[in-house]
């Protein structure tokens, strides 16, 4: 029988297809290596899911050899290439996509060596691979041999003995401490004390400043409980090995039991201690281990307390990466000489060698959920992926997700509490909540700067102190109305208001320093041709118009375009209008902003780094600011409108306002000063900010999960989002309505045990000139939900309109 091998191509599609292989590469050729193969006229770069000798019922004449092998070493090892195959089950997902996230660019001497075999002659499509491959640098690194005494003095000591206490080094970095440090190094090399080697370095920004090692603080006794569960599960875990993938499978564990943890910790309370605790005793046994945060919170404030802890001897993988810096990190931990990976979502398909711990640090973060090509969560996938490889996973929070807190009640996550901050003079911020209805606009003039908060800012400004003012919000001005027919500017691609960013334009103080006109929700300033009567022209000239959803940005009319009046008003307020009227109210205070319009490559980092130094007085931000900064002499925090994340049309929005708030409050206080929290709002009544100002996060969950299992969503339901759009509206809507028919006629929806809601028009009906539709399923259990979308997965391959394009999102998170 022929040696066939079941091979995904970067295709959307949802099969493997057959190839031979051909007898001079049957030695060779193993799941997880990346083949060339011809596909359609074109050679394309696949991955080997199988090989085997075996029939097939299809014409042996019409299977085609593979052309080439590209990996002498598979490229996904068997744990992970497993894991892959039931993640792209679970989310209906197309294989060759699904391994598309975790293949490394092609190197160049791989691309040398196909063109030797004349394998890349014809029409080629390396499916969009990078290559990569350049200059090579000197490391150096301490052996585990012992040197006679007395045999080494002068640098080749100093040398030796840096590089046992702090792991590997770059050969350049030593230098620039000891200018004779390359000869010293090749003695200590010839006696077997320290082994030089060259690879492609990272380049990246976590590691050009060197680290010094750190002393592991004593733990409280709350910490050494968590990480005394976590050590005991990591030496009981199984020995890893996955078995083969079942299409379908959960995305959860299957039996979690004592290797799945939620680690609930109030904000401050020392969760990445227990991590690097958990993470050294993983190392100890021999094993790997992946740390995964938000992409927001993936600071080098963060990255340096792992490589204090264990020097460079990690790979931090994130969007910022340049392919051979990725390439580089990703070799490192494929080749074994790296254990530790931390990143961001994509983090999830490192190759770290013997996977033995996973870590999700605010795991209820919605970024986790990957919203564009492959819909993943990678909080869920973790689970997951941490259970086929017999390793342990931690979940960390101080506002657990609502899934997060079901699992812990099922019996499928332990939880492990941390109630008080890590430090013991600190404690929880005192929380007022400010209601908008009772008190108007301090000296600012603003409705939304209101004199408890102008007070409050005034004291902490007395005191020397810090604040932090969050507001959810980027740009100027929301929005822009004309003042005379009431028209919205909107853009053209999408069906929602363009954001007016005013730039740095700052026009000269009126005389008289009066305070600035009216800038809140529903409040306009001063049409165009009046300045306005503060100490900042708040006129709608110069600046841009932009939309946050399709980037469009054009230059601000000057007049309406439906009436044609020039009387254009600026409704609402942004980040970038609360900076310049918080400077112009506060001139002597160090003002700054942080949000994604300020935050360029390494201008985030700047910003924070002024912080900490207590370069900047009030910093202003949208979500930015809120994701686990350690700012000690931050005492202030304003919550300027908790209101605007509250009113969304999404189950969830409840929840998000919640954790935002906890989060952003828990930046006060952390340190031996006492902390303050004003929460502006006009509904302080709302269970989410009642329950912020209260600290009380299990009472807010206990509440949401009845409110939830009373209404139908999710814990209690299973749910699954048809997302339908086409540039013609009426295709679009055929699609759906299709779509939800036979949803409803299929088995599952004819006995009633899957829902079908819709089809109805998305919230955003119009988005990058696409209009847009969906399709709602939900069901009690997973099973039925599933048959219903294998059925229909059928039906986008045989019978829907091409012009419409349909996206299964399985779990979904945003419902905009």
């Amino acid at each position: 029988m022929p040696l066939l091998a079941d091979v995904a191509v970067p295709v959307p599609l949802s099969q493997a297809f057959t190839y031979e292989v051909p007898a001079a590469l049957a030695a060779e050729v193993r799941p997880g290596a990346r083949v060339l193969c011809e596909f359609h006229r074109r050679k394309l770069l696949g991955v080997v899911l199988a090989v085997s000798e075996r029939s097939t019922a299809i014409d042996p004449s019409r299977i085609k050899p593979l052309s080439a092998l590209v990996d002498a070493r598979p490229a996904l090892p068997a744990e992970l290439l497993s894991f892959l195959q039931e993640l792209a089950a679970y989310y209906f997902a197309p294989i060759g996509e699904v391994l598309r996230l975790a293949l490394p660019a092609i190197e160049r001497e791989q691309v040398r060596a196909l063109k030797a075999q004349g394998e890349l002659d014809g029409v080629l499509d390396l499916g969009r691979a990078k290559q990569v491959g350049g200059r090579k640098v000197a490391y150096a690194r301490a052996t585990d041999a012992i040197e006679e005494p007395g045999t080494l003095r002068g640098q080749a000591a100093a040398l030796l003995a840096l590089l046992r206490a702090n792991g590997e080094q770059p050969v350049a970095r030593l230098e620039e401490r000891h200018g004779n440090a390359r000869s010293a190094l090749k003695k200590l090399a010839e006696r077997g004390l320290v082994v030089l080697e060259e690879r492609e370095p990272p380049r990246d920004p976590f590691f050009r400043l060197a680290e010094a090692r750190d002393v592991p603080p004593e733990l409280n006794a709350a910490q050494a409980e968590a990480a005394a569960r976590i050590d005991a599960a990591l030496a009981a875990a199984a020995a890893p090995g996955g078995g083969e993938p079942r299409a379908g499978a959960p995305h959860e564990p299957r039996h979690a039991g004592p290797s799945a943890f939620l680690l609930f910790g109030v904000t401050g309370s020392g969760k990445t201690e227990v991590y690097l605790r958990a993470i050294k005793s993983c190392l100890d046994r021999g094993r790997g281990a992946l740390v995964m945060v938000p992409e927001i919170a993936l600071t080098p404030q963060l990255v340096a307390r792992f490589r204090a802890r264990f020097g460079d001897e990690l790979a931090v993988l994130h969007s910022g990466l340049s392919d051979a810096d990725r390439h580089a990190m990703w070799s490192s931990l494929h080749g074994g000489k790296v254990r530790v990976a931390i990143g961001a979502r994509s983090a999830l398909f490192a190759p770290v060698p013997d996977l033995g711990l996973i870590l999700v640090d605010e795991e209820h973060d919605g970024s986790f959920k990957q919203e564009e090509g492959v819909r993943y969560h990678a909080r869920d996938m973790a689970l997951l992926r941490a259970h086929r490889a017999g390793a342990v996973c931690v979940l960390g929070s101080a506002t657990p997700s609502i899934e997060s807190v079901a699992l812990v009640r099922r019996g499928k996550l332990t939880e492990l509490r941390l109630p008080d901050r890590a430090h013991r003079e600190a404690t929880l911020p005192e929380v007022t909540i400010v209601d908008l209805r009772r008190f108007g606009a301090g000296p600012s003039g603003d409705p939304l700067i209101s004199l408890p908060l102008h007070r409050a800012l005034e004291q902490t400004l007395a005191a020397k102190e810090q604040a932090i003012l969050f507001l959810n919000r980027r740009g100027f001005a929301p929005s822009v109305v004309c003042g005379s027919c009431g028209t919205l500017t909107t853009c053209e691609a999408c069906s929602v208001a363009l954001t007016y960013h005013r730039g740095r334009r700052r026009d000269a103080p009126a005389p008289g320093g009066a305070a600035p006109g009216a800038g809140g929700p529903g409040a306009a300033s001063s049409p165009a041709g009046a300045p306005a009567a503060g100490l900042v022209d708040e006129r709608p000239q110069g600046g841009r118009l932009r939309c946050h959803y399709c980037d469009y940005a054009g230059p601000l009319p000057d007049r309406c375009g439906a009436c044609g009046s020039r009387t254009l008003l600026l409704e609402g307020l942004g980040t970038e209008r609360l900076e310049a009227t918080i400077a112009a109210s506060f001139p002597e205070a160090r003002v700054a902003r942080l949000d994604r319009d300020v935050a360029g490559k390494d201008r985030s980092q700047a910003i924070l780094a002024r912080m900490r130094e207590g370069k900047i007085d009030i910093l202003v931000g949208t979500q930015m600011v809120t994701k686990g900064h350690d700012l000690p002499n931050v005492t202030l925090v304003g919550v300027v409108n908790a209101d605007a994340a509250l009113g969304l049309p999404d189950f969830r929005a409840a929840e998000r306002g919640f954790q935002l708030l906890v989060q952003v409050a828990g930046r006060a206080g952390r340190r031996d000063r006492p902390g303050r929290v004003l929460i502006q709002t006009r509904n302080p009544e709302h269970p989410a900010i009642a329950f912020a100002a209260a600290h009380d996060v299990p009472g807010f969950l206990d509440r949401e999960i009845r409110d939830r299992e009373e209404v139908g969503y999710p814990p209690a339901t299973r749910l699954a989002l048809l997302r339908i759009d086409a540039v013609d509206e009426g295709v679009g809507r055929g699609a759906a309505a299709k779509l939800a028919a036979h949803a409803r006629t299929c088995p599952e929806g004819l006995a009633r045990r899957v829902e079908v809601l819709g089809p109805s028009a998305a919230p955003i009906a119009r988005l990058r000139g696409r209009y847009r539709f969906r399709v709602l399923l939900r069901a009690r259990e997973r099973g039925p939900l599933r048959g219903t979308l294998a059925s229909l997965a059928g039906l986008l391959r045989d019978g829907l309109d091409r012009n419409a394009r349909v996206i299964i999102d399985v779990d979904p998170v945003a419902m905009l």
